[in-house]
């Protein structure tokens, strides 16, 4: 995600959608009472014919729809400008399709919470989402995948030959470095190639690095080449295991605040009440709170920006996966504390 302009007096931010995760954080903070610009198509009716049109619209936001299966995001609402007019109907209903690369101008009230995901998410656009190796017995093709798109990395080669005496120690050669290669990173891999290299450096791996193991993914495709990193972009492969990571750090939350609550530590609180007896005593270390909970009841949006202020770390948790439900139980807001509540 990359922020280009925001106007804290007006309310103006514009923002580029580099990838499928920041439609979802998008998503997140768009709704109704949002106002969104940005170049549509606009069906117009020429006599008895219809063409679509490039045109610059504004709408008002009255509905929020992300696709993970699309890779899209739809904003639903009434058109309040546009250019060229004579192909923009005032007040007729539109909907502006986002998808990752596209620009939007947005005009809203922003809380803080709000520009903080934004401000995670374009910090987190910077990092390497993932890291990938493809290959096959003869060379190995690193790559990263950033926000902005898939950056190469350094090649590996094997001297290994089937007629050389010393083969299975030069093929033992070239998995260690590439072991070395996943060692000094701490993202996760995906390794993938064809035949029965990736399968052998699998158990190599095993064998001498198993600590590793939990790091890689292990994904086929046809070329130990670009190709290759393109096959497993359009397989999806990416996009899965990004999502799995997310779901993999807000499950890991959820989990210490249940067991901090089964513990009876006095370390967590949950409900709207409870957590805000924590915030008003400055002891809470992070709040979390369900996606859907903060789009949608006042009382949660002013108590998370009241933590906010308080410099609690504020991780909204989806509603759609599995720690989500976990969270609904308690009340779907909860915050793990940096000390016991006096009772």
């Amino acid at each position: 995600m990359k922020v280009t302009h925001f106007d804290p007096k007006t309310g103006e931010l514009k923002v580029t959608a580099d990838t499928v995760d920041d439609l979802w954080h998008l998503d997140k903070v768009l709704g109704p009472g949002s106002r969104v610009e940005a170049h549509t198509m606009r069906t117009y009716k020429v006599g008895n014919r219809e063409e679509k049109k490039h045109v610059f619209i504004t709408i008002e936001v009255e509905r929020v729809e992300f696709s993970k299966s699309l890779n899209r995001l739809r904003l639903l609402g009434k058109i309040v400008a546009g250019d060229p007019e004579e192909f923009v109907q005032m007040g007729k209903h539109h909907t502006i399709e986002v998808s990752p690369g596209d620009k939007i101008r947005i005009f809203q009230q922003w809380k803080s919470h709000q520009l903080n995901r934004l401000k995670e998410a374009e910090k987190e656009s910077k990092k390497p989402k993932i890291r990938i190796i493809v290959l096959d017995d003869e060379k190995a093709l690193t790559a990263m995948v950033r926000a902005y798109g898939i950056e190469y990395g350094a090649e590996l080669y094997s001297s290994a030959s089937k007629k050389d005496e010393k083969h299975d120690e030069s093929v033992r050669s070239y998995f260690g470095n590439i072991a070395a290669e996943i060692e000094r990173h701490p993202e996760k891999y995906v390794v993938a190639g064809p035949g029965f290299t990736r399968d052998n450096l699998k158990k190599f791996i095993s064998q001498k690095y198993p600590d590793l193991l939990k790091r890689i993914a292990w994904e086929s495709c046809s070329h130990a080449e670009r190709a290759g990193v393109n096959e497993l972009m359009k397989q999806g492969v990416l996009e899965k295991i990004m999502g799995e990571e997310r779901i993999e750090r807000e499950t890991k939350l959820v989990e210490e605040l249940i067991a901090e609550i089964h513990r009876d530590s006095g370390l967590a609180a949950y409900g709207v009440k409870e957590v805000a007896k924590a915030v008003d005593a400055f002891a809470v270390k992070q709040v979390l709170v369900l996606d859907e909970y903060l789009r949608t009841d006042k009382e949660a949006e002013a108590l998370v920006e009241r933590a906010d202020k308080s410099k609690a770390a504020i991780i909204i948790i989806s509603s759609e996966e599995e720690p989500g439900m976990k969270l609904k139980g308690f009340g779907k807001i909860a915050a793990l504390l940096k000390f016991k509540l006096r009772e």
